[in-house]
Formats: structure tokens, sequence, C-alpha cells
């Protein structure tokens, strides 16, 4: 299983992140590289726009995978993601893990204003305008939401994955027969192992397609002071427990709520969670460091290097 990190908006939560500028990022995209991570992950909620941010990253590092988690959908037309995702393929060196998702009702309808009709059907439809774009460079399609006959040629740029935040069975269905895998937020290991993997992975199978990577993100804090890490992030990640998506996904793992998923515990206990994730069918772990106790900056490096050791077993 890779492992890799969220930086900005993911490592430190909206608010705290969105207090990093440019400079930031790119000195924590850097040292994650060097650190020896597999990828690094940029949100898209109310600070940088992911892709644009990725780009810059990219200029400013060398191998490591770049992953947007995620961009919404609704307000970016397919063609424009497609032509967006392929210019951060150029200017990355075709290190892009491009992913995508509807958001949710109330960020889409209450604050953009605009219309969560048919999510299903638009996911559905926005893919088959997307993929062939990224894929092939050409689509034609004539859906209800969608009317698309045009090319897309950006030199220097190979496709890249295609990952839908997919949580529903059609949605996750959808994902292994179109896309490349999926992004989990707030999904633990036994929605995982019996939900997840499970659908996306038989749905892959019977398309003839490729095993999907299935991407987990989850917040993290290495320490002894396992209940404060709980209570801290029961305030922290509150948000997410009323959202009807994660909702769904928290009512299938037996938790009150993200308090119960989050991956809490001193070094040894952070082995066992992330080999259970692994064993869940987990490809990639991706995690966001949150701090516990006065020294948030100790207790963030102590996170990070417990999974660094992990990584180096």
């Amino acid at each position: 299983m890779r492992i890799g990190i969220g930086i900005g908006e993911i490592a430190l939560g909206q608010l705290d992140g969105m207090k990093l500028g440019l400079p930031a990022l790119i000195a924590e995209a850097q040292r994650a590289e060097r650190d020896g991570f597999s990828s690094v992950w940029v949100a898209n909620i109310n600070g940088f726009d992911a892709l644009t941010a990725l780009a810059v990253l990219g200029r400013e590092t060398r191998t490591i995978a770049l992953g947007s988690g995620v961009v919404p959908t609704y307000p970016r037309h397919p063609f424009a993601m497609a032509q967006q995702a392929m210019s951060t393929q150029a200017a990355t060196g075709n290190r892009l893990l491009l992913g995508i998702g509807l958001s949710h009702k109330v960020v889409i309808e209450n604050m953009l204003g605009l219309s969560w009709d048919k999510p299903f059907s638009h996911m559905r439809e926005y893919l088959a305008v997307l993929a062939p774009l990224i894929q092939k460079g050409r689509v034609e399609f004539r859906g209800q939401q969608y009317q698309v006959n045009t090319m897309l040629k950006v030199n220097g740029a190979e496709p890249c994955p295609i990952l839908v935040a997919a949580l529903a069975p059609k949605m996750l269905a959808l994902a292994g027969q179109v896309a490349d895998g999926t992004v989990t937020w707030m999904t633990g290991p036994k929605t995982v192992r019996d939900h997840v993997a499970p659908r996306i992975n038989d749905a892959a199978s019977a398309a003839g397609r490729p095993k999907p990577r299935v991407v987990v993100l989850l917040p993290v804090a290495v320490t002894e002071n396992v209940d404060a890490a709980r209570v801290s992030a029961a305030k922290r990640y509150a948000v997410y427990g009323t959202l009807p998506s994660y909702r769904a996904m928290l009512d299938r793992e037996g938790a009150q709520g993200p308090a119960d998923v989050v991956i809490v515990g001193d070094e040894a206990a952070l082995a066992r969670q992330l080999d259970e994730l692994a064993q869940a069918g987990a490809t990639d772990f991706v995690a966001s460091p949150f701090p516990v106790g006065e020294d948030k900056a100790a207790s963030v490096e102590r996170t990070r290097a417990a999974l660094l050791a992990y990584m180096k077993r």
C-alpha cells in the first residue's frame, strides 16, 4: 500500500490550511518528496484551486505523484476539466492523479447556486465526456446534460488516472467501469473491506479493466492520549458527520461520528490500523495529520515520523 500525505487544507483542516500561502505549500510538497511519500494531495474547497496549485507544485518537485482530493464536477464543464487536467499533466511531467467528485448538495446548491439535479446521471455523462478527452483526445457524446463533439491536444501530456470520489453502490460501479479508481474520506476499514473495494473491483473486472486504485484518506494523530485525540477530532471534523454521503459511510462502519474512524494511537497502533486498511483493499493511504495537545508542531512531526517508519518497515 502506497503512503501519501495531504498538505494545505487537507493537512490542517480547512481554516488552518487556508492560512498557508503558496510558498508554504511548495515547501510542504518538496519536503514530502524528500521524505519519500509516494504522493502529495491538495484539496479543492475554499482555498487554492487544486489543479492550478498542483501545476505549480509540479514545477517545484521532480518525482512525487500529485493528487487532487477532489475537484467538484458541477461547477466545471468536463471539457474544461480535461483541458486543465492535461495542462497540469504537461506542467508536472505527467504526475497528476485527477481526483474528481460530486461534492455535496449543500455546497452545489446553497453555496454555489447551481442545480444538484440527478447526481448519478450527471457523473455518468460527465465521465462519458471527460474520459475520452483525457484518454484519446477526442469525444463525440450526446446526452441529457452534455452534448459535446470536440478534440483536445495538449503537447507533452499523457493520459492521467481519473479517480472518482465514489461511496454509493452505483457510483462505485461506475468508477470501476469507466474510471481508474476511487478516493474516499471518512470511510473506515470495515466499509472499505465490505463495500468500497469489492464493489469497485468487481465492476472493473466485469468491464475488463485493470484493478482500480482505492485511495483512502483519513485524519491521523500519533499519540498516547487517544481520548484527547478523539475529542479534538470530533470538534475539528464535526461537519463531515452531517453530510449525507459521509454519514452513510459512518453508519456502515457503525461509527457515531468522524472521531470514530480517524486513525489515532501510538506508533504500533498506527501500523496495525494501516495494515488493516491494506488488507481491506486500500491500494493507497493518504494521511491528513492533525495535532493533539499544546505543542501542535511536535504532535504533527511525530505523526509524520511514524508514517515514514511504517513505509520503511
